[in-house]
């Protein structure tokens, strides 16, 4: 079974990127999921390990209640609420959330993130 992580933008995208130590398919919502969308992804994904990480808002909140209902066997992993934004979540933070939801992930130090 593949794993596929949705979150809301390529920002967010790319940040997972730099910290996954395995391939995986990673979709972007770009911070909407019209309802034909919703639909579209409930069909692809049906045979896929599906995770949710979006951002700490009003938005965020919108994509993980549309996705459930579609894919009620969905996993949500969630960024520290003082971060608010997966794009503004230090590398390192992101790490520990996706090695907690058992992804492979890169050594990453605190003091190695530069904003």
């Amino acid at each position: 079974m593949s794993k596929v992580i949705i979150v809301e933008g390529k920002t967010d995208k790319e940040r997972l990127h730099e910290v996954l130590a395995e391939p995986v398919e990673i979709l972007c919502s770009y911070g909407t999921m019209s309802y034909e969308k919703t639909e579209e992804w409930a069909t692809q994904l049906e045979d896929s390990e599906v995770y949710l990480l979006v951002d700490a808002d009003d938005s965020g909140e919108k994509i993980r209640k549309n996705l459930n209902q579609v894919l009620p066997n969905i996993h949500h992993l969630y960024t520290h609420r003082m971060y608010r934004e997966v794009a503004t979540t230090p590398l390192d933070i992101l790490a520990q959330v996706l090695d907690h939801a058992h992804f492979k992930v890169k050594e990453i130090r605190a003091e190695e993130e530069f904003f």
